[in-house]
């Protein structure tokens, strides 16, 4: 396994190299914006815990808007992306429509996308396995707005792209080394093709859901153990785990390619993990945008947790060390006095 100095200075690296490819092609260098989230608010953005389409889309909009300070909605989403772009929306669907990323939201950014001039055709809707996307309902919103929806698991792994420890786990069906011998089998999680050969760009949109290992099903845990194989390994091993998810975000292959995290806050669910207990929630009508992470995942355990104190349930344990380490690889910030919290209300 690498050190931490080592992937500090790959990651440092590959993002030089990645700035300077994006200045020479003439795109806008993206600002990493560690600590800044905005908040968007909508009181009309759901109906006894149901998402209003309208008006979560009109949240989408004002909030992409706002947080690039463009005018115009075309021309705030090419500042993130270009039409040549092959965009991936990660979405968290495993629990389902109502406690998973809502549909209206991800509508939200595709018809924005559309807008800015990118090809239906160069949309996908993604999560780590398909058939959870279609349970969730996802294939429908598809084929309406004309865009595909891919699982990572079926599009396959990629060899040459991998993180690499050596702790041993329990491989399953659809890991790139099931029912493989020999020795080192079992040592690597490789990212799949879908985020490695075909996506460009990637926009990360999570719900504001608790999660018994990470706290929160958020923006680091959400995409990194979404986009690899033999996870199984680390789900067990805490610390393992604290240093798996933040290594694997800073694979170029993966992390460099994050133009915006999304946190679906339109309802605050803090007890369940992927099963839908909306007794266990709160409406919150809002959405959160950051290019931050870190910050963006801080920010929603301690609004989980406040959710908590008021109906009197303790908070729950989890691997806060994700974070301490996601901040080391400067992934974001985890100082929650140094954030820029800006909020913007709509009528």
């Amino acid at each position: 396994m690498r050190s931490l100095v080592q992937i500090l200075l790959a990651f440092f690296m590959a993002g030089m190299l990645d700035s300077r490819a994006s200045e020479e092609a003439g795109d806008i260098p993206l600002n990493l914006g560690h600590g800044r989230i905005l908040i968007v608010s909508h009181n009309q953005a759901t109906v006894a815990f149901k998402p209003q389409t309208n008006e979560v889309i009109q949240t989408v909009h004002a909030g992409i808007k706002t947080f690039t300070g463009r005018t115009n909605l075309a021309e705030a989403w090419r500042s993130l992306v270009n039409p040549a772009d092959v965009i991936g929306i990660k979405v968290y669907a495993a629990p389902g429509p109502a406690s998973g990323t809502r549909k209206p939201v991800v509508e939200g950014i595709i018809r924005g996308l559309q807008a800015a001039g990118i090809p239906s055709t160069n949309i996908i809707i993604w999560d780590k396995r398909l058939a959870d996307l279609r349970l969730a309902g996802w294939t429908a919103l598809a084929e309406t707005l004309g865009v595909q929806v891919l699982g990572a698991v079926e599009e396959g792994f990629a060899p040459e792209h991998f993180y690499e420890t050596p702790l041993l786990g329990r491989l399953v069906f659809g890991d790139l080394e099931f029912e493989k011998n020999g020795d080192g089998v079992g040592r690597r999680s490789h990212a799949s093709r879908l985020v490695t050969s075909r996506l460009t760009r990637i926009i990360n949109v999570s719900p504001l859901l608790n999660h018994n290992l990470t706290g929160v099903a958020g923006c680091l845990g959400s995409l990194t153990l979404g986009s690899v194989d033999n996870t199984i390994r680390f789900e067990s091993d805490p610390p393992r785990l604290a240093s798996a998810i933040p290594e694997i975000y800073a694979l170029p292959a993966i992390g460099d390619k994050v133009v915006l995290n999304v946190t679906d806050a339109l309802i605050a669910q803090y007890q369940g993990e992927e099963r839908s207990l909306l007794h266990y929630a709160a409406v919150l009508n809002e959405l959160w945008f950051s290019k931050d992470p870190v910050a963006l995942d801080l920010f929603s355990l301690e609004t989980l947790d406040a959710q908590r104190k008021k109906v009197g349930i303790e908070q729950p344990k989890f691997n806060r060390d994700i974070y301490s380490n996601a901040a080391l690889l400067s992934l974001g910030m985890d100082n929650r006095k140094e954030y820029q919290i800006e909020r913007l209300i709509l009528p």
